[in-house]
């Protein structure tokens, strides 16, 4: 079985940078599409990037060139690395995984998901 687990969450102040990490357990990261999804109260949950089994990314608007996904593989995790974070971001963060070779256009398409950490930023 596939876990997920997320870390790394915080509260940072507006222009800060935060580190998530997504550990993978139970098959390697590298066979998997991997993704980072968002929620903030009262929105519903988006995708914020997404790399495929190719290493190809891709991110939602408002974040490309702020934030970076990758694969650690030697620790078998996703990261999502957040800089100049702005006070919009805030939301429960969340990892999501489907063994495909490429990206889902559908969050209901991904089969594995974590539990999420929270992100918090004050202006």
């Amino acid at each position: 079985q596939v876990l997920l687990w997320e870390s790394g969450g915080d509260s940072v102040q507006a222009g800060g940078s935060l580190r998530l990490s997504c550990a993978v357990s139970g098959d390697s990261v590298s066979r998997y599409c991997m993704a980072w999804f968002r929620e903030a109260p009262g929105k519903e949950r988006e995708e914020v990037a997404h790399i495929a089994v190719d290493g190809d990314t891709s991110y939602v608007e408002d974040v490309k060139g702020r934030f970076t996904i990758s694969r650690d593989n030697a620790k078998n995790a996703l990261v999502l690395q957040m800089n100049s974070l702005k006070p919009e971001d805030t939301a429960m963060y969340y990892c999501a995984g489907v063994q495909h070779p490429w990206c889902p256009l559908v969050r209901t398409a991904y089969a594995y998901w974590g539990q999420g950490t929270q992100v918090t930023v004050s202006s």
